[in-house]
């Protein structure tokens, strides 16, 4: 294995790669751009690299890393932790979960293709303690809504954007 492999995989162990722009240039640089992470490709990457790379994507996502990076794209609507939690919770039970390395991947392609925003969203603007304890009258609600739909499903493009591949 040449010695920059080594030094990626051994960097991959450390808590200090952390935000989804550094893991996503190792994550380049060790895996053949040729290869989509939501194609079963295990079996073509030597499990050396596989195991630290999925690894590092899980801590990523658990140490909320994720939702910190979505929460600093959302300042005027701060990311739902429930949303995310829900998205976590839909992977890890999904059977077809196993096709890709990369859990942040698979969990905000989950957030999108199980349209969680706009139940999120809903939830949020209802809930009596985003409004001092009141109930909000319908177009409050609905105004805050809107503007989470928007600033949640913005900021998880932005972070789709850094896959080439669908």
């Amino acid at each position: 294995m040449p010695q920059d492999v080594k030094t990626l995989l051994t960097l991959l162990r450390t808590p200090r790669v952390n935000t989804l722009t550094e893991l996503r240039r190792i994550e380049r640089n060790l895996i053949p751009a040729k290869i989509n992470p939501s194609l079963d490709n295990n079996s073509t990457i030597p499990n050396e690299i596989v195991e630290p790379l999925a690894s590092a994507w899980l801590n990523y996502v658990y140490s909320n890393n994720l939702l910190s990076e979505l929460r600093n794209l959302t300042r005027s609507c701060m990311f739902s932790s429930e949303l995310l939690d829900e998205a976590k919770m839909l992977v890890t039970a999904d059977p077809d979960s196993g096709q890709s390395w990369n859990f942040a991947w698979l969990v905000l392609n989950k957030i999108e293709n199980e349209e969680l925003i706009d139940k999120h969203a809903r939830d949020l603007s209802t809930n009596p303690d985003m409004w001092g304890g009141r109930s909000p009258a319908a177009d409050e609600a609905k105004m805050l809504e809107d503007k989470c739909k928007q600033e949640w499903t913005w900021a998880v493009r932005q972070m789709l954007r850094n896959w080439e591949t669908a």
